[in-house]
């Protein structure tokens, strides 16, 4: 269910602002955007997983809080981190 950690080392790569970065909101929203649709997959076939839905919706829950801090502290960052990640806006 949850991503290989040579996934997720892609996924820090790909959306680190500098070298190193590991804790920005790109990264962490980018990271639980995987998770999430790793979960939603597994719950696809597993529908009465209601334990891994809670986690669902509490990733869900805290992607969105970081990408409300996101827009409030600098929009363009946003804009593009929704672009790249094809979420709905």
């Amino acid at each position: 269910m949850s991503i290989t950690p040579e996934h997720k080392q892609e996924v820090i790569r790909e959306f680190a602002q500098k070298d190193g970065d590991t804790g920005s909101p790109e990264v962490q929203v980018a990271i639980l955007t995987n998770r999430i649709s790793s979960l939603t997959e597994h719950l696809k076939t597993h529908k009465k997983d209601n334990h891994s839905r809670r986690g669902l919706l509490i990733m869900v829950g805290k992607r969105r809080r970081l990408l409300d801090y996101l827009k409030r502290k600098d929009a363009k960052r946003y804009a593009e981190l929704i672009a790249r990640l094809g979420l709905r806006r």
